[in-house]
């Protein structure tokens, strides 16, 4: 169990303070630009697809806004400066984000299903309010599923060091290993299912249905490979190895799924960034201030 300390900490310390700076940059002033065009642009089609992007742009700013402590702790070497409560609150905040990114993910993926499968159902029957309804509780089920975060993370004195972990008490190893389990299946791979299930029948509807134009064909490939790429770079890796990695702290560590899994914490945060691309293929404000197209072109 303490086979960890012996795994080389400069990989991720020479990694993740210029990849999480980057991400940084970027997430910050393309959610920041993107709800500012939603706010303003889309204030006369207040639809349910523009209060879940909304919901989904500012649960990133609101973690965006963490970033630069935790690169100035890696930068010092994982040395943490600020104390055990914000050491839970960060750790709080980026589950929060992570989570509340899949499921608003999902809520637009079915909308989306619902808006092109039943539109005339859609037309009748979905109105903002019940978007609204489901963003709260969508952020009360994340807060939830997040909060015992607060009781595991927090800092411990390692090797003249100050680090801020995901489980700081060897008593907890076991509870939170059942609580990374549940993160995976409930937080990522049941909202997998369905976003993907939506997709399929997304993309059957628009495969046979020749009422609908060639740019709406391309803004839902568009779509699904960006979802895609989200839950193959960044939602489904992270998972997979922060739940191997917890389950081989009970046993044996292995300095490999150690490293993979410090990459994959960076690529858990690069979703951030491909959030506002996706709002793209869904509002031609936003692709038109930033390609100069919309859907008369």
């Amino acid at each position: 169990m303490n086979s960890s300390l012996v795994c080389d900490d400069a990989f991720q310390i020479r990694l993740l303070p210029p990849m999480y700076g980057i991400e940084m940059c970027v997430a910050l002033v393309g959610n920041i630009f993107a709800l500012w065009l939603l706010v303003t642009r889309e204030r006369q089609n207040w639809h349910t697809g523009v209060v879940f992007s909304c919901n989904l742009a500012i649960c990133d700013i609101l973690y965006v806004l963490t970033l630069p402590f935790l690169i100035i702790y890696y930068a010092n070497e994982k040395q943490w400066s600020f104390g055990n409560a914000f050491c839970k609150i960060e750790r709080f905040l980026f589950s929060c984000n992570l989570y509340g990114s899949i499921f608003f993910i999902m809520c637009i993926s079915v909308n989306r299903y619902i808006a092109i499968v039943f539109p005339f159902f859609t037309r009748s029957y979905v109105h903002p309010k019940h978007a609204k309804i489901a963003s709260v509780l969508t952020w009360f089920s994340v807060i939830i599923a997040s909060s015992p975060v607060l009781k595991f993370a927090g800092t411990e004195f390692k090797q003249s060091h100050t680090l801020c972990v995901s489980s700081h008490d060897e008593s907890l190893r076991e509870p939170h290993f059942k609580y990374t389990l549940f993160l995976m299946v409930v937080g990522c791979m049941i909202p997998l299912l369905v976003t993907f299930a939506s997709y399929l029948g997304v993309i059957w509807t628009v495969l046979k249905n020749k009422n609908i134009t060639t740019l709406e064909k391309r803004k839902v490939a568009v779509m699904v490979a960006l979802v895609c790429i989200l839950y193959s770079t960044s939602f489904v890796p992270y998972h997979v190895l922060q739940t191997y990695y917890v389950y081989l702290k009970l046993i044996k560590m292995n300095c490999n799924v150690y490293k993979s899994y410090q990459v994959s914490k960076g690529l858990a945060t690069l979703n951030m960034c491909l959030h506002p691309f996706l709002y793209m293929t869904v509002f031609d404000s936003i692709r038109t201030a930033c390609c100069g197209k919309s859907s008369d072109d």
